[in-house]
């Protein structure tokens, strides 16, 4: 099968290096074309334009950063025409809303699309771990599932368009919700002088805790978050969708608001870049070594996704 992947940031890079690996054929397109002249040296051309690759693959996959990217890309006068007969599958984080217009104009045009998000990091990626939460029709999802076993060891159809893309959202806000209380909780601990790493074997006994704590307690102890896989930028991004899909399904948002404020201020004071645990810069004052929170070095590279 031929595909094209659309939008090489970190995960679209990674997700086509791994696809070539199992024997598919790559084409790659980026808005920022420098991003994706390195991926020659895996056999990946690069198309000129979204179109051109859309034309010349059975199967599209989007790693572009919202909706918004996705429109200006494919439903163009120039691109539209090439979606006739051509399967489109949308792998970002987008609300379900949005993913469901979306496909409805593709569909117009003569395409078929699906939505597959996907969760998971960079390693993740590589090692054909992410979690597929695929959306739409059956058909369509069992003739893309040979792409989905490539980079994921359990891809699940939830549904159709949009609960795929409810359901990423809904983990993306589990991001955002457990690195806050696990921010408060440690800057509490920090603050009384308590041993980290006792109350850390406490709570890795307990039923309230989450791999991802131990994942960045490093980055929170040594005020250090540069090699970001997923940016606070992007987590940002991601809450603040979550908060308007919530508050036009008329939750009490009160909460997630004021914690996108926080996330805004993050990023106003020259976090964007950084990997997203440094909100816990925004929330605590630690107590310890008081260093300045390393940023990013500059040739950390965005995410599409």
């Amino acid at each position: 099968m031929q595909l094209a992947v659309l939008g090489i940031g970190l995960l679209g890079r990674e997700i086509a290096m791994r696809l070539v690996a199992h024997g598919f054929q790559v084409l790659a397109w980026n808005r920022s074309p420098e991003k994706a002249a390195s991926l020659a040296e895996a056999g990946i051309a690069q198309a000129q334009d979204a179109g051109t690759a859309i034309a010349a693959s059975d199967c599209t996959l989007l790693l572009l950063s919202d909706a918004a990217a996705i429109r200006e890309t494919l439903l163009t006068t120039a691109c539209k025409p090439n979606l006739a007969g051509r399967m489109i599958v949308q792998m970002g984080t987008i609300a379900p809303e949005e993913s469901r217009d979306i496909a409805a104009s593709i569909e117009r045009a003569g395409g078929s699309y699906l939505e597959a998000p996907v969760l998971g990091s960079l390693p993740e990626a590589r090692e054909g771990r992410l979690i597929v939460m695929a959306g739409g029709d059956e058909s369509l999802y069992q003739r893309c599932l040979p792409v989905f076993q490539a980079l994921s060891e359990a891809p699940q159809r939830i549904g159709e368009i949009g609960q795929g893309a409810a359901v990423k959202l809904a983990m993306n806000q589990l991001i955002a919700g457990l690195t806050t209380s696990f921010a408060y909780s440690l800057g509490l601990v920090r603050d009384a002088n308590v041993n980290v790493e006792q109350f850390m074997s406490l709570l890795r006994r307990s039923a309230l805790y989450a791999p991802t704590f131990d994942k960045k307690l490093d980055k929170y102890l040594n005020h250090d978050y540069r090699g970001a896989n997923f940016p606070l930028k992007h987590l940002q991004k991601d809450l603040s969708l979550f908060c308007r899909v919530a508050q036009g399904m008329s939750f009490n948002s009160t909460p997630l608001l004021a914690l996108e404020e926080v996330f805004s201020g993050a990023i106003a004071d020259g976090l964007a870049d950084a990997d997203y645990s440094a909100i816990y810069e925004a929330l605590v004052h630690a107590r310890g070594p008081k260093t300045s929170p390393q940023r990013p070095l500059k040739d950390d590279q965005d995410s599409d996704n």
